[in-house]
C-alpha cells in the first residue's frame, strides 16, 4: 500500500506490529539468579488505540500540545543555524535554549543547554499526532524536520556543552516521528546526525565529572553519554539499520551495570535523573541483546531506588541518589525544596517501570507508576509559552509549588512527553489478551483472534476504588483480562456481570480472568480505599505520610502541627477530593497533590503518638 493511500490508522497498526516483529527476544528466556522460564514481554498498544477520558490527563497533554505547537519554528532553529555559521532569522526563544557564546556556567540560567529540547518536543508531537491524526501536527513535524535537516552542523556539537545529550533527543524525535508521524526522511535525517554527531562524541560512555573535552570548564563535564543506548537500540528495533545496535551496544555503561547487576549499590551520589533513565538503556539491552546482566542490572537499580523514594514516589532529592538507608533522604525535607525532579524523573521512571512491568508482569511496577503519576506529575504546575516551567516536587515541612527560575529547562521537553504517554502506561498485551495496569477512565480498541474488541473503563478513581468494565465484541472470544491489584488493596473483589469472581483476589498481584467473552460483558473491580500511614523510613517511624488508596493527603498547613497517628487516620472527607483532621488546634485540611495550587503544604508530619 502506498504511502499516500494508506491511513493513519493502518499506518499506525502496521507500524505496531513492524516494531513487534522486529524483536529478536526469543519465546523463552531462562534467567541465572532470576527464576524459572518467563514468557515474551508483553507489548505496547498503539497510541491511538486508548482514549482517554479523564480531565487532568487530557488537559495536561491538550496545554502540551498547544504550547509547542505555538513555539515559532525560527525560534526553534536558532541556536543550531547560529553554532553552525548559517543566517539565524527570529527572536530568541530565551532561557536555558538560546544561544550565547558568552556564557558563564556559574549562572546556571539563559543559555546553559542551547536547543537540548528540540528533539523532544518533536517526539511529543509526533506521538500527539499518533493519538489524534491532526493534520496540522504533523505538518510541523515534517517542517520542523527539513528546517533541522539544513541546520546540521559540526558546529553545534563542537560549541555544546552536552553533544551526548542533543544527540540523544534527536535521536528520539526522528524515530518517533519516523514511526508514528510516518515522515519519510526521517531516517535519513538521522543518518545524517549520527554521521555528526559521532566526531564529537566520547568513544564510549562517560561518567558525570569526568573531563573528555581538554580545554573545558566543569559544565562541560556533566553531559549523559550513558544514557545514549536506549534510543539507538530503539532506533534498531524500527528497522534504522545495524549501526544503531552496535553504537548503543558500546555506549553501555558497564562499570555502571556490572556492579549493580551484583547487588551493588552503583546509584549512590550520582545523579538521579540521568542515571535512572541509563537503566532505561540496560532493560533495552535486554530486550534487543537478550543480556541477562542488563535486565538484573535494571532489576536491581529499581531496588535500589524504591527502597529510598519518598511516599509519592519520588526520589533524588538536590537530584542525588543515595547511599542504601542514608539519612540524607530524611535531613532533605528541612534542607532542601528540591525533592525531585518531577517531569524528567517521572517520564524516566514512568519508561523503566513500563519495561520492567513487560518483562516480568509484576504488579509492582504498576503501582509504582501509579504512586508516581497521581502524586508527582499529574499534579505539575502547567507549562508556559513564555518557558516556565514546573520542574521540582517539594517535600519539604514547608514545602511550595513554584516554577523554576530558569525558562525552557529540561523538564520542559520532558512534560509534554510524558502527557502523550498515559495511554501506552494503561494496558499492555500478549497473545491471551490485555493487562488493565492503570485505573483511568478511557476506552481500548483493538482487534484479537481477527475480532474486534472494545474495552471501556468507567470510575472516579483515584477518589472511588469502584471501576467498572464493559466489553463490546464484534463476536465471542476467548481471552484473558489481568487486572492490576494494587499491594495496599486488602479485600479487594472482582464480579462479572454481577456475580464474584469465584478465583482468590489478592493484593500485589494481577489477577487474571479467561473465560469466553461475550458483547456487554461486564466486570466490576474494587479497592477498598483505606486510610494508612507510612514513614519516611526506619530511623524515623514517627515522620509520617497519610495515604487513601494510590493518594497521598498533604498537610494544608503553614507550621508543623501537633497531631496523633489516630488523628490522622480518623480523617474525614466532607467535601470531595478534600479531607480534613481534627487536631487540638482545629481542623488540618488534607488535599492531594493534584488539588493544591499555591497553597503551602507538609508531605509529611511528625506524629506525637
Amino acid at each position: 500500500m502506498s504511502r499516500q493511500t494508506m491511513t493513519r490508522r493502518k499506518f499506525l497498526e502496521a507500524s505496531t506490529v513492524s516494531v513487534a516483529g522486529a524483536a529478536i527476544v526469543p519465546r523463552r528466556w531462562h534467567f541465572s539468579g532470576i527464576g524459572s522460564p518467563v514468557p515474551p514481554p508483553l507489548e505496547e498498544f498503539a497510541y491511538n488505540e486508548v482514549e482517554l477520558h479523564s480531565e487532568p490527563h487530557e488537559k495536561q497533554l491538550q496545554h502540551c500540545t498547544s504550547i509547542l505547537m505555538g513555539l515559532n519554528e525560527d525560534s526553534l532553529l536558532k541556536p543550531m543555524r547560529q553554532m553552525g555559521g548559517l543566517a539565524p532569522p527570529g527572536e530568541d526563544l530565551g532561557g536555558w535554549y538560546i544561544y550565547d557564546p558568552t556564557y558563564d556556567w556559574h549562572t546556571f540560567d539563559a543559555g546553559f543547554a542551547p536547543a537540548a529540547t528540540f528533539g523532544q518536543w518533536v517526539s511529543a508531537l509526533s506521538r500527539a499526532y499518533a493519538i489524534n491524526g491532526s493534520a496540522e501536527i504533523r505538518t510541523k513535524i515534517l517542517r520542523l524536520n527539513r528546517l533541522y535537516a539544513e541546520s546540521i552542523s559540526d558546529g553545534f556539537y563542537e560549541k555544546n556543552r552536552f553533544p551526548a545529550y542533543c544527540y540523544d533527543k534527536l535521536v528520539c524525535g526522528l524515530i518517533d516521528s519516523h514511526h508514528w508521524a510516518g515522515d519519510p526522511n526521517a531516517l535519513a535525517i538521522l543518518q545524517r546526525t549520527t554521521d555528526t554527531a559521532l566526531r564529537h562524541l566520547p568513544a564510549h560512555a562517560v561518567e558525570q565529572g569526568e573531563t573528555w573535552r581538554p580545554g573545558t570548564d566543569e559544565s562541560y563535564t556533566w553531559d549523559e553519554s550513558y544514557t545514549i543506548p536506549e534510543n539507538q537500540f530503539i532506533a534498531y528495533q524500527r528497522g534504522a539499520g545495524e549501526r544503531y545496535k552496535e553504537i548503543g551496544t558500546g555506549y553501555l555503561h558497564d562499570s555502571f551495570f556490572g556492579p549493580l547487576a551484583s547487588g551493588e549499590n552503583t546509584l549512590s551520589t550520582r545523579h538521579a535523573y540521568s542515571h535512572v533513565n541509563s537503566l532505561c538503556s540496560a532493560m533495552q539491552a535486554y530486550l534487543t541483546l537478550g543480556s541477562e546482566k542488563h535486565l538484573r542490572a535494571a532489576r536491581n537499580g529499581f531496588d535500589t531506588l524504591n527502597a529510598q523514594s519518598f511516599v509519592t514516589g519520588g526520589w533524588g532529592p538536590d537530584e542525588r541518589l543515595r547511599a542504601t538507608d542514608s539519612p540524607e533522604v530524611a535531613a532533605s525535607l528541612t534542607s532542601s525544596h528540591s525533592s525531585f525532579e518531577t517531569p524528567c524523573g517521572s517520564y524516566a521512571h514512568f519508561k523503566l517501570t513500563r519495561y520492567l512491568l513487560r518483562v516480568f508482569r509484576d504488579s509492582r511496577y504498576g503501582d509504582s507508576m501509579e504512586r508516581v503519576m497521581y502524586n508527582t506529575v499529574l499534579g505539575a504546575k502547567p507549562l508556559q509559552a513564555d518557558g516556565r516551567s514546573f520542574y521540582y516536587s517539594d517535600y519539604n515541612f514547608e514545602g511550595k509549588k513554584v516554577y523554576s527560575n530558569h525558562r525552557w529547562p529540561c523538564c520542559s521537553g520532558t512534560l509534554p512527553q510524558v502527557a502523550t504517554d498515559y495511554r501506552i502506561n494503561t494496558y499492555l498485551r500478549d497473545q491471551e489478551g490485555v493487562w488493565v495496569n492503570l485505573y483511568i477512565p478511557s476506552t481500548l480498541h483493538w482487534t484479537h483472534q481477527s475480532g474486534e474488541v472494545r474495552l471501556a473503563q468507567k470510575s472516579s478513581y483515584p477518589y472511588d476504588g469502584t471501576i467498572e468494565f464493559e466489553l463490546s465484541l464484534s463476536k465471542p472470544a476467548n481471552l484473558t483480562v489481568n487486572f492490576r491489584i494494587p499491594a495496599w488493596a486488602e479485600g479487594a473483589s472482582i464480579s462479572v456481570n454481577g456475580r464474584r469472581w469465584g478465583d482468590p483476589v489478592l493484593p500485589g498481584t494481577f489477577a487474571s480472568l479467561r473465560r469466553e467473552w461475550k458483547n456487554g460483558d461486564r466486570v466490576e473491580v474494587e479497592l477498598p480505599m483505606r486510610m494508612r500511614l507510612e514513614a519516611l523510613d526506619f530511623r524515623n517511624p514517627d515522620t509520617v505520610a497519610l495515604v487513601r488508596g494510590p493518594l497521598v493527603l498533604f498537610a494544608i498547613t503553614s507550621s508543623q502541627q501537633q497531631v496523633t497517628r489516630q488523628q490522622l487516620l480518623n480523617a474525614t472527607n466532607p467535601v470531595p477530593g478534600k479531607w480534613q483532621v481534627s487536631t487540638a488546634h482545629g481542623a488540618m485540611t488534607m488535599l492531594p497533590f493534584i488539588a493544591i495550587e499555591d497553597e503551602q503544604y507538609s508531605t509529611y508530619l511528625k506524629v506525637i503518638a
